[in-house]
């Protein structure tokens, strides 16, 4: 589970390194075009330096005029009040209520979404096409979890000995080993004790027989055993490959991870292990295995689908579930997306009926048995059978008792499938890795297997295979193609979570353990998108003034070390990152530029860490913006200073800002703090010029407000409180109740108890509670207003900003938790409400769809919490509550109204599921979220009661600039060097406000560690519940009903090619018209392969 930290830091390095240096690369090909002029005349050495140290001398004269006429600059403001105005023309003042109004830049916005947008969430609501909805599974289940005997999870299995006479069974022993990319060990680590010597004998032992076949999966592995490689072994492996030996089974970087993990990273690291597949082996992946990952997305089955995957396998699915399934043999599925009408993305599924993916639970239903033939345990080993009966080698004196022995199970496995074709994975963690192994599996096999299919009387054909072997012959035995849905074959919606692989034994925990990655996780992603589309944009422009061969293409491998850096935190064991630290900067005269990663123009405040006070800020064209002057804490009573200042920043584009230290104007706006203390003696320091007083706290509430929001708080907590107005929109005129509480679980006294996987708690969960009230810290000003409060284990900021549109209309909630001294303790937030949600919510699932959950009283505690990669919400005819996530965590409804989340977990004990450790490397963590509240429209009080929920427009802008903070990047003037820092603006227009864009990839030159001249443009179109109020989200906001024009999208560039390509790049349709629109339905991913120049 543990990667090396060293490398995320270094991962977060490169991405600011990267954006930077490709931010100044794009501005000296906008504003530097004579850079192309290769020829400039033929002056003698002697005049150009003459020429040169006269340029010096100049640019020195700039440096001290510039300095003068700021100085007098500065001068002339400090003797006139109104030599400071927005770019409005007006100045900020507070209205009748006491709450500020701001001007802003006045550009008029508008929003019209077409109806014809809302008609696809309005018309899923009787959708009712498919055989299985997993709600309603769980619904009819009993979860009672009698013991089956042998099969202890399941039933008795019985057949009939004549069943195979006119059919024989078609048996398929699939060889594999999981090797995970970082779990006890160190990627590094496991790579040199294991995975190279399963690559090194690999070669060998599959050469000795083409009989013998192998799956692998994680190409991170992969790729790091073929870079060392010589050119014979990495050919003779290509052979191997190419001939149907060994088959690349999905062909991810990583086996991701279901639940945590957020689907830019799920298609960026699928992409990365497909395009190195394609460059260096030629071969492109057709069958998806994930036998590892705690519980299963619908999300994978649509990514694997869009990438011209045909066929997957899943396997840690909750006991109860499988044996359902296999009780009706519905274990191969088609798994189709929920709001699926077409049946467009179904694929077809393989879940695996047992308990596990090692031998014993693999040939059968009795482990006790399948065990003796995991020929690894042969007697003399280091590994043994837990049931006492160990393996015997295959001698002709024993082969017919041990073949009849095993096909009795083969038989019996096959009875729960609708094909007389059977699958019977053979390996383990880390298998293969010692010589001896290959030769103990392969001989004694091959000797059953020739017994089997030389005596006609046993009806069976036995032999080693692929993934896509099996597939191939259950498609061939119901006479369908590749792909196709099998006659009477049934069709699932929905997904397999929570996991539990034993008695009450949920495998929930997780979804919360060792938060503090899981948000850097989600930072670098964002990042690393960020530096993806400058780098894309950097070369297209680059490529349009005729500079290609003097950009710096070492960036390109810098990406591409991110990219894989990233991808392997998306492993199943890892989903880890590291921390960006703050930097304070000297303002003395510095350029602040910002890059604004979203699709859409974008109105927000912005906030800088400065060493002064006395701070001014100027758009590029040298207006004066307001600046909300604060205090920087750094306890509860210490402070120094920060600026914030609301800015406008274009599509995917960057903006340039000046700041430098100047005297104060009326433009400079100081926030107004107060410290409501218990009164035992605490005082406070503050930081002048900054104003701070202090009150002893009182027991009457409290509140905040802006044009858009008023929040009241507990005067007792300092928390949103219920009683009172707790959040109330100016344009909504009924109040809705909303109180945050603290709660924490413990763990159980018996002999299992709550470890980095499971969730085992000891009952309900228990108010938080300390003896000393808490330091309560109220600011307001004109940019934004926040109130504070500081427990000890936690301390929340609930913000609300005063910004016209999205910015505006949502609490900005950061929870700093530090449990480091608690033992067996889980710190949970909860929302009570009185929002009538009774026993229904909704979790999303890897940020892509919504999931609607019931809380079932007929399970555990544990069992009913979800993973909550990016929100949650409850709702009823009048209200939603949204609460959006910038890290993965675990959530859950346990009561109507209700929204509870776990923030951090600190657990002193290993759940004994293989890690051997407790959760005891806590750190202090941010968690960062969004609460967002919406009204139904009137006369649209219907409620999401089917399988389908989405989010609104408003709800997917507020994800999207929670998860897509502006990046600032701070730069100090030189004499000589950097040229004039201006906007850029790639984007002729913002993009239909449904429109996502995914990713602007670079595509990877086919002969070299450099782009070729082609960018993959990944895109996702979100569906929308427009039953929801949708107010000015403060940017121009249209809907187009799936169209987009791409030709004429790019500022400065034009389009060459057009190429509709499959997700993961590997399949190409025809190219398009240059001039073509794009057509996406709701809710499709599609990638096109663009050439821009």
């Amino acid at each position: 589970m543990k990667l090396k930290k060293q490398v995320t830091v270094c991962g977060g390095a490169i991405f600011c390194v990267a954006v930077f240096s490709l931010y100044l690369m794009l501005d000296r090909v906008q504003h530097d075009p004579a850079r192309r002029q290769n020829g400039g005349g033929n002056f003698p050495r002697s005049q150009i330096s003459v020429l040169q140290n006269r340029i010096e001398q100049l640019e020195q004269l700039l440096e001290e005029n510039h300095q003068i006429i700021s100085h007098i600059k500065d001068s002339v403001l400090e003797l006139t009040d109104t030599g400071a105005v927005s770019p409005s023309g007006q100045l900020p003042f507070r209205s009748a209520n006491g709450s500020w109004v701001l001007p802003f830049d006045g550009r008029p916005t508008f929003l019209s979404v077409k109806p014809q947008d809302c008609q696809f969430a309005q018309g899923l609501c009787q959708l009712r096409s498919v055989v299985f909805q997993m709600l309603d599974v769980y619904s009819l289940l009993k979860f009672d979890n009698v013991d089956g005997g042998v099969w202890k999870q399941g039933f008795e299995i019985t057949y009939e000995p004549g069943e195979w006479d006119n059919d024989p069974l078609q048996v398929f022993v699939v060889p594999h080993s999981h090797n995970d990319p970082g779990w006890i060990k160190t990627f590094d680590k496991y790579y040199t004790d294991q995975t190279q010597h399963i690559f090194n004998n690999m070669l060998v032992k599959l050469t000795e027989d083409p009989r013998r076949k192998f799956i692998w999966s994680e190409i991170s592995f992969f790729a790091k055993w073929w870079e060392s490689a010589d050119m014979h072994k990495q050919e003779a492996m290509r052979k191997l490959i190419l001939g149907g030996q060994l088959e690349m089974v999905t062909g991810g970087w990583v086996m991701s991870d279901e639940a945590n993990v957020h689907y830019f990273a799920m298609i960026d690291q699928l992409i990365e292990g497909h395009q190195w597949l394609e460059k260096n082996v030629g071969v492109t992946p057709r069958s998806g295995w994930a036998v590892d990952p705690f519980g299963h997305s619908a999300t994978m089955p649509y990514l694997l689908k869009r990438a011209n995957l045909t066929s997957m396998l899943i396997q840690r699915v909750h006991y109860s579930i499988k044996k359902h399934f296999a009780s009706s043999r519905s274990l191969e599925f088609m798994w189709r997306q929920a709001w699926d009408q077409k049946s467009s993305t179904d694929i077809f599924c393989h879940m695996m009926p047992f308990y596990s993916y090692d031998v014993p639970h693999t040939c059968g239903p009795d482990p006790k048995i399948c065990c003796q033939f995991d020929f690894k345990r042969l007697p003399g080993g280091r590994v043994n059978c837990p049931w006492k009966v160990p393996p015997r080698a295959v001698v002709e004196a024993n082969v017919a008792e041990r073949a009849h022995l095993l096909l009795d199970q083969y038989r019996k496995k096959s009875k729960l499938f609708r094909s007389k074709v059977v699958l019977v994975p053979l390996g383990d963690d880390f298998r293969y890795d010692k010589a001896l192994e290959w030769d103990q599996q392969y001989l004694n096999y091959q000797r059953l297997f020739d017994y089997m299919n030389s005596h006609p009387e046993m009806h069976v054909q036995a032999q080693f295979g692929t993934l896509t072997d099996y597939f191939t012959a259950v498609y061939k035995a119901n006479n369908v193609p590749q792909g196709a849905r099998p006659p009477d074959y049934p069709v699932l919606s929905g997904d397999f979570f929570a996991y539990a692989d034993r008695e009450d034994h949920y495998w929930s925990g997780y979804y919360t353990s060792r938060p503090f990655y899981k948000s850097m996780d989600r930072v670098l992603e964002s990042h690393l998108r960020g530096a993806e589309i400058l780098f894309s944009l950097a070369v297209a422009h680059a490529r349009h003034t005729g500079m290609e061969g003097r950009y710096p293409t070492s960036d390109y491998t810098l990406l591409t070390d991110a990219r894989r850096a990233v991808a392997l935190f998306q492993h199943h064991d890892a989903i880890t990152g590291t921390a960006k630290e703050n930097v304070v900067i000297d303002y003395g005269n510095r350029y602040l530029v910002l890059f604004n990663p979203v699709e859409q123009d974008r109105l927000c405040v912005v906030t800088v860490l400065v060493n002064s006070a006395r701070v001014r800020v100027l758009t590029e064209d040298g207006q004066t913006l307001p600046v909300q002057l604060s205090a920087q804490w750094s306890s509860a009573s210490q402070m120094s200073a920060e600026a914030s200042f609301m800015v406008r920043l274009p599509a995917l584009g960057l903006a340039v800002f000046h700041l430098y230290d100047s005297a104060d104007t009326p433009m400079t706006l100081r926030s107004e703090t107060l410290l409501r203390l218990s009164g035992r003696g605490q005082t406070a320091h503050a930081v002048d010029p900054l104003p701070l007083r202090s009150q002893t706290a009182d027991p009457q509430p409290f509140y905040i407000a802006t044009q858009s929001l008023t929040l009241g708080f507990s005067g007792t907590t300092g928390l949103l409180e219920v009683r009172g107005e707790s959040i109330r929109r100016k344009d909504d005129p009924q109040e809705l109740k909303v109180q945050i509480q603290f709660v924490t679980y413990g763990t159980r006294s018996s002999k299992d108890k709550s470890g980095a996987y499971l969730f085992l708690p000891d009952g309900k969960a228990k108010p938080y509670s300390q003896k000393e009230p808490p330091v309560v810290r109220v600011v307001e000003g004109p940019l934004f207003s926040e109130v504070v409060s500081l427990y000890q284990h936690f301390q929340q900021t609930i913000c609300i900003h005063n910004v016209p549109g999205v910015d505006g209309l949502s609490l900005d909630v950061t929870t700093m938790v530090d449990i480091r001294e608690q033992s067996n303790k889980e710190l949970a937030m909860r929302l009570v409400t009185d929002i009538q949600s009774d026993d229904t919510f909704y979790t999303d699932l890897n940020g892509f769809q919504m999931q609607p959950r019931r809380r079932l009283l007929k399970l555990p505690l544990q069992a009913n919490f979800y993973p909550m990669p990016s929100q949650a919400y409850i709702q009823d005819s009048q209200h939603r509550l949204t609460l959006h996530s910038a890290q993965a965590l675990g959530a859950t409804s346990l009561e109507s109204g209700q929204l509870e989340v776990i923030l951090d977990r600190r657990l002193m004990q290993d759940d004994n599921r293989g890690l051997g450790q407790g959760l005891k490397d806590n750190k202090k963590t941010a968690n960062r979220f969004r609460l967002l509240l919406e009204s139904r429209s009137t006369g649209n009080k219907v409620v999401d009661s089917g399988p389908t929920s989405f989010p609104s427009l408003l709800s997917h802008l507020t994800s999207a600039t929670l998860n897509h903070e502006v990046l600032a990047l701070p730069v100090l003037p030189k004499k000589r060097g950097i040229p004039p820092l201006h906007t850029f603006a790639p984007l002729t227009g913002a993009l239909p406000c449904d429109f996502h864009v995914i990713n602007l990839r670079s595509i990877q030159h086919q002969d070299t560690h450099s782009p070729s001249p082609y960018t993959a443009l990944i895109l996702h179109r979100k569906g929308l519940d427009c039953g929801l109020e949708t107010p000015n989200p403060g940017f121009n906001c249209t809907t187009t009903e799936g169209q987009l024009g791409l030709s004429s999208l790019f500022r400065n560039l034009d389009l060459q090619l057009l190429q509709p390509v499959s997700l993961s790049l590997m399949y190409s349709s025809p190219p398009m018209a240059n001039d073509s629109s794009v057509s996406l339905e709701p809710m499709e991913i599609s990638a096109f392969r663009l050439k821009l120049r």
